[in-house]
């Protein structure tokens, strides 16, 4: 591992992650809300710190290799996370704590989208906007990281992707061919976005509101520029757009990518993760909008639109809401909570375990009964055509294992500082699926919640963003052995 390779990319990315806090800045500059002062000093903070750790190393060259990936992925997150928060922090009109300021930068930037702040309908548009571009700018940061990256580091069975993904070579170094796929990918992400900004803006949003919720519905973040979510623009035209782009999102970007090179949707029809994703989101659907019928929660026409809606904002985990889906019958709002443990595809902005992986187990169940009636019988475990490799299914089961694990401890642990059962396993449900909302006391936001929570939860978010493994492999002794 080469620390000083590491730390020259952590300053680059400081650097330009500064850049981020120009649009809020100018906005606030523009608009005189009092808030340019504390932009400003974030901005001169990132900017120079990132200046510090790359010039000692600046001239520092190796291949990049495994364990490098994994400390720089870690950082990715972690550190930006810090320094994003500093507009909150120096904002004097937030009210924010630090353990708060930080919270809604990593919720931001992992595209959680749980929040700690209240009255956002009040709010400079400054503060706003740098919400959504966190959230864009870590959704973006996911892809790249999740169809390069990962499936090199051959996280929970990510190495099954390898062969699928127009990333890296299966060797050892991370090559150059990262950038090659960065570009593409960022092509595609903006055109995504632009298309989405548009189709808000026809549908009748305010020009910020429309460019504002683009930002953070193709991110699959679920931030927005108001309380009431995207209940506010009382629209079932724009709930459809909304949950048309949703949808988008959650497929793996590397199709994207196929299909815009290609102009053919064949990929979408060929890809096993791509219809299990569809079908799983299909019957969550169903199931959504006919017991809000039956229930007669709502009246048809409206449970039909909020049921769709809903459904996919929840299982996609980008959390956008229409109405307050905490107080439907309990059935619905825990249902959709557990759909939100698939989440999206593999190299989507989507959280949760992914459906690649929701698929090789329920395979290897179905493989498993078989095997039981006939015990003599080969019974090859198969993804599309390509068999599954046991290597792949015995990694898929330890991500499954120590994801379980995780969740189980971190519920304790805010059960411990006085949060309900409810409370704690949506929380947890909610921010390692990087989902946003939850049940109890989360429904609405995480405000009311202790410091302690809020930083266990910031955790949280952390790992499930990094898929478990990369973070936690950073706090094993044989990591960090030459």
């Amino acid at each position: 591992m080469h620390l000083s390779v590491s730390m020259r990319i952590l300053g680059i990315l400081l650097m330009l992650f500064s850049s981020t806090m120009l649009v809020p800045l100018l906005l606030a500059l523009l608009s005189d809300d009092n808030t340019a002062t504390g932009f400003l000093m974030a901005l001169s903070i990132t900017f120079f710190a990132g200046l510090a750790i790359w010039v000692p190393v600046m001239n520092a060259r190796h291949e990049l290799r495994i364990r490098d990936g994994f400390l720089i992925t870690s950082l990715f997150w972690s550190v930006l996370g810090l320094f994003g928060a500093l507009p909150f922090a120096l904002t004097d009109s937030l009210h924010l704590s630090t353990t708060e300021a930080i919270f809604e930068s990593i919720s931001g930037l992992t595209t959680t989208g749980a929040t700690v702040i209240v009255g956002l309908d009040t709010l400079p548009q400054s503060i706003l906007i740098y919400r959504q571009l966190l959230q864009w700018m870590g959704g973006i940061g996911i892809i790249v990281v999740a169809v390069a990256v990962l499936p090199m580091l051959g996280i929970g069975g990510m190495q099954l992707y390898k062969a699928e993904t127009p990333g890296p070579s299966k060797d050892s170094k991370l090559t150059p061919r990262i950038t090659e796929t960065a570009k593409a990918l960022a092509i595609v992400y903006v055109s995504l976005t632009i298309v989405c900004a548009v189709c808000y803006w026809a549908a009748g949003m305010t020009a910020f509101d429309a460019i504002a919720h683009a930002l953070s519905t193709v991110a699959i973040g679920g931030f927005s520029t108001h309380d009431a979510s995207m209940g506010y623009f009382e629209s079932n035209t724009i709930l459809m757009i909304c949950s048309l782009f949703m949808y988008i999102s959650a497929i793996n970007f590397g199709l994207h990518f196929i299909f815009w090179r290609r102009r053919n949707i064949a990929p979408y029809r060929k890809d096993s993760e791509t219809r299990f994703f569809s079908a799983v989101l299909l019957i969550c659907v169903a199931i959504t909008c006919a017991y809000l019928i039956i229930s007669e929660v709502l009246v048809a026409s409206d449970a039909v639109v909020h049921g769709i809606f809903q459904a996919i904002s929840i299982t996609t985990t980008t959390g956008f809401a229409t109405q307050d889906f905490a107080h439907w019958p309990s059935f619905l709002p825990v249902m959709l909570l557990m759909f939100s443990f698939m989440g999206g595809c593999v190299g989507s902005t989507g959280g949760g375990m992914k459906a690649m992986r929701i698929m090789l187990i329920y395979k290897q169940g179905v493989r498993e009964m078989k095997q039981l009636i006939h015990p003599n019988a080969i019974i090859p475990l198969k993804v599309g055509r390509r068999r599954v490799e046991a290597s792949v299914v015995s990694a898929v089961w330890s991500f499954f294992a120590v994801y379980t694990t995780s969740f189980i401890i971190i519920m304790l642990l805010l059960m411990a500082t006085g949060l309900d059962f409810t409370t704690a396993f949506s929380a947890v449900a909610a921010a390692i699926n990087n989902l946003g909302p939850g049940l109890g006391e989360v429904a609405a936001n995480y405000s009311s919640i202790s410091d302690t929570a809020k930083a266990i939860l910031c955790f949280t978010m952390l790992l499930g963003r990094l898929e478990v493994f990369t973070l936690l492999v950073l706090f094993t002794p044989m990591f960090w052995r030459v």
